[in-house]
């Protein structure tokens, strides 16, 4: 190929497509405009579900069509994958609201060493009447905020669904969803696997006259659902934002409280009550840790932090520390029964030293439960870990 001879990458545009026989043969013309623009070689790859003359069209233009198994853009994206014969991949839509004839801002900054680059309508064009006010004014920016929180990530336009990336980027990002909400998923992955992304301002542009979007094809509650699910995504790989932080804080303060209490009694106005409270978020805390932990293992966006973990929380530490917590709660226990049985099963007032026996064993049985169930995820997950510098059993 031409474009390996001049050390240009081959460029796979892969677009899903539902019955866009009104715009797909002016956007396979785009599509080669774009690539001449840039000076590259590729293809063309329609992901099809349409039952109109959509195929014919894009085949007789010299386009490659793929009938997709099942609907869905997630989806469609999933099945190109075996299909993509280009080092880079441009994604979009069909529809001519984003324009493919200015492919050559995506591929520069690829050339440049971006892993993931995003197209931004927040910081391009936006035509008068392509997109509705409620989305541009507060859907989009509204869900970008949300997203940039929890990942610390600096997006603008995290709904646009003109992106490029590169092929190898796209495989590690090992897309889950079928549907809507890819466009989130991705940008998320690519902000917790840490690549390189940038973001390039594109026009967009309202739909064709006798087109009618797929939300508007669907029906009113079309946009809200996309909404709904992509928010979902973005909370259900965000582990660190609504477990670890909040985890920590919780059971550090709960831990903090007992101990004060235990130690002084009273403080202020504090006494047992201040001390059920301490417990309560301890545990609590300790709970949703452990939570966020398990969670990072499952998703296992970063190996080294599954060997990390595996060092500290290892199978010896846990069984002993968890067994140790329980006997020495259940010593605590068993003289506050004896002091009881003495008294004659007359409690005269709760024992702040039972209560420390209390969560001593709670605290020991979550740490045993809690081993487990983490040495089960990194038998899953070993075959990664023993790729992986310093990867040592215990």
């Amino acid at each position: 190929m031409n474009a390996l001879k001049n050390n240009k990458k081959f460029v796979s545009i892969v677009v899903p497509a539902l019955n866009e026989e009104l715009t797909i043969g002016e956007f396979v013309q785009w599509c080669k405009e774009g690539l001449k623009s840039a000076d590259v070689e590729g293809e063309i790859l329609i992901m099809d579900s349409s039952t109109d003359r959509t195929v014919q069209i894009v085949e007789s233009l010299g386009a490659r069509a793929i009938k997709v198994s099942k609907r869905g853009l997630g989806q469609a994206y999933l099945e190109a994958i075996p299909y993509i014969r280009g080092e880079y991949v441009i994604m979009g839509d069909c529809d001519l609201t984003y324009d493919f004839r200015e492919l050559k801002l995506f591929i520069d900054k690829l050339n440049a060493g971006a892993d993931f680059v995003m197209g931004t309508r927040m910081g391009g064009y936006i035509e008068k009447g392509s997109m509705p006010k409620l989305h541009q004014y507060l859907g989009i920016p509204v869900t970008t905020i949300i997203l940039n929180l929890l990942y610390g990530s600096r997006y603008s336009d995290i709904h646009c669904g003109m992106r490029a990336i590169t092929l190898d980027a796209f495989k590690r990002i090992n897309l889950e969803s079928r549907s809507w909400e890819y466009a989130s998923e991705m940008v998320l992955k690519a902000a917790v696997l840490k690549f390189k992304t940038a973001e390039v301002p594109i026009k967009f542009y309202k739909n064709r006259e006798g087109r009618l979007s797929h939300h508007k094809r669907i029906g009113w509650f079309s946009p809200w659902y996309a909404a709904w699910i992509n928010l979902r995504v973005m909370f259900l790989y965000a582990p660190s934002f609504f477990l670890m932080l909040p985890g920590r804080l919780s059971m550090w303060l709960g831990l903090f409280a007992v101990i004060v209490l235990l130690v002084k009694g009273h403080v202020l106005f504090l006494s047992i009550h201040g001390m059920l409270l301490g417990i309560t978020l301890a545990v609590v805390g300790y709970s949703a840790l452990q939570m966020g932990i398990l969670s990072k293992l499952v998703y296992d966006f970063d190996p080294r932090d599954t060997l990390k973990y595996k060092k500290i929380f290892s199978y010896n530490k846990g069984v002993i520390a968890g067994g140790f917590s329980i006997a020495i709660g259940l010593m605590i226990l068993l003289n506050f029964m004896f002091a009881y049985i003495k008294n004659g099963f007359i409690l005269r007032e709760i024992s702040r030293f039972a209560l420390m026996g209390l969560l001593l064993i709670i605290l020991g049985f979550q740490t045993f439960t809690f081993t487990l169930v983490f040495q089960m995820i990194l038998n899953r997950n070993k075959g990664i870990l023993e790729k992986l510098p310093g990867a040592k059993d215990e």
